[in-house]
């Protein structure tokens, strides 16, 4: 590979990788029988081992929150409906009345 250039690996290949050196327990190993970089793989494993908790959390309070926003919208356009189409049928009452006396 020319000079300058690096490699990219796929977030699958990097969590293989990270996985079966948690299991093999020989990091060394397992970088070399893959062809990376010992402390890149260390540095990938790091990585893992300090985020991986995100995976379990939950948004939900973050979701709650987008959500209630998007009813309070929704609700505010529906008002707005109610409003247009009771003035639509007063001017039409209006008119109707007008035009039959």
């Amino acid at each position: 590979m020319p000079k300058g250039i690096r490699k990219q690996y796929t977030p699958e290949f990097k969590f293989k990788l990270v996985e079966e050196s948690i299991r093999n327990e020989n990091m060394t190993e397992v970088a070399r029988k893959h062809g990376v970089n010992f402390t890149l793989l260390a540095k990938w494993k790091n990585y893992f081992l300090e985020h991986g908790k995100q995976v379990f959390e939950t948004n939900s309070g973050k979701d709650t929150e987008e959500l209630k926003k998007k009813i309070a919208k929704l609700e505010q356009i529906i008002g707005k409906k109610e409003i247009e189409l009771n003035l639509i049928k007063n001017f039409s009452d209006f008119y109707e009345s007008k035009n039959t006396t």
